[in-house]
């Protein structure tokens, strides 16, 4: 009998009476953090799929680079390869030796032959001359273009078993490269225009518009014109950019000054002046004419100077004279003329007659 009592005592039914009630609010909290718990365990789990994932990508990515180095030096290193390079490395010294034979022989014979001809250096021998030197300095511009292009394309028929499809590319390209350098072409251009229309030439002394670049001119390329100038230094000026040329062909100008004084002692004042700072004239100052007439003496000085020089003169030598001779002795302020007889001659020559106008 105590037995049953026993297990009626602890049946399913006493045992859940006893089980005290959840709050709703400890049952909502038991959720949340059943929830949670459940996500945390996702996001561990995608993270490590993830980690797995991104180790399988980095070795992948590590074999290819691997593989890629070891290709490359097995290309690098075959007997195929090094044949190559030993090729190209022929064709390039090629080129070179070829363009330094072109450039320095040819000048050098043509030297030769000048020194072995005995003429006399007149003016159209000079401007021969010049032509010559216009022509080699352009050669050697346009024949360092020529020559490095046929190497390039040595080069790649070397590489390149059907370098058709790679010159068309690189055609492309140039074109389009030229299509954004337009300043280049227009230079090019420029410099063939100052070549065929002879506007100067090698030897020439120059003044260049609009930067008013002063000098003489040592190189005449495709692109650029190179002036040395007085104070020593290289110019290089784009043949596009120029606008205007004034070609000093004798290299120099020649200036008149004439002195009119009511003093003769002070002729030999001013004639004595001459000769100071005489070493930056081309040809320094001299007396070319003296006339005498009702106790007035009138002086006629000639020099010549550089082209961008002519402050010499118009300055310098005109201050001379007006402190040698004194301001009591001047009759007129000296007078200068810039005219060349020669010039002068052939502008006569082209002027009618005023007799066969009429006729």
């Amino acid at each position: 009998m105590r037995s049953s009592s026993t297990d009626s005592s602890t049946s399913p039914s006493s045992v859940t009476r006893r089980t005290p009630r959840m709050s709703p609010q400890l049952y909502a909290l038991a959720l949340l953090i059943q929830e949670t718990i459940g996500e945390t365990t996702g996001v561990v789990e995608q993270a490590g799929q993830a980690a797995n994932e991104l180790n399988d990508e980095t070795t992948r990515s590590l074999d290819t680079v691997r593989n890629f180095f070891a290709s490359a030096i097995n290309f690098v290193t075959s007997p195929a390869f090094v044949a190559k390079i030993i090729a190209s490395f022929v064709v390039v010294v090629a080129g070179i030796v070829f363009y330094r034979l072109l450039t320095h022989g040819v000048p050098r014979i043509l030297r030769w032959r000048r020194r072995h001809r005995r003429r006399t250096l007149d003016a159209e021998t000079v401007a021969r001359l010049k032509r010559q030197n216009t022509a080699i300095t352009l050669g050697r511009n346009a024949l360092r273009y020529v020559v490095f292009l046929a190497v390039a394309l040595f080069v790649l028929s070397i590489f390149i078993e059907n370098p058709l499809p790679a010159t068309a590319g690189a055609t492309v390209l140039v074109a389009t490269v030229g299509f954004g350098a337009q300043s280049l072409l227009r230079d090019i251009i420029a410099g063939f225009s100052i070549v065929f229309e002879g506007q100067y030439s090698v030897g020439d002394f120059v003044e260049v518009e609009p930067t008013k670049a002063a000098g003489l001119v040592e190189e005449l390329g495709l692109r650029t014109t190179k002036i040395r100038a007085l104070s020593g230094e290289s110019i290089f000026i784009p043949n596009g950019t120029i606008t205007g040329v004034r070609n000093y062909v004798s290299g120099e100008q020649r200036f008149t000054v004439e002195v009119q004084l009511s003093d003769t002692g002070a002729a030999e004042k001013v004639l004595g002046s001459l000769n100071e700072a005489s070493s930056l004239y081309l040809f320094p100052p001299r007396l070319v004419g003296r006339e005498e007439t009702d106790g007035r003496t009138r002086l006629r000085i000639l020099a010549g100077v550089l082209p961008s020089m002519a402050w010499l003169v118009e300055e310098n030598l005109v201050e001379r004279i007006k402190a040698a001779a004194g301001e009591d002795a001047l009759a007129a302020e000296p007078l200068i003329y810039k005219v060349d007889q020669a010039n002068l001659t052939r502008i006569r020559n082209f002027i009618p007659d005023g007799n066969d106008a009429e006729g």
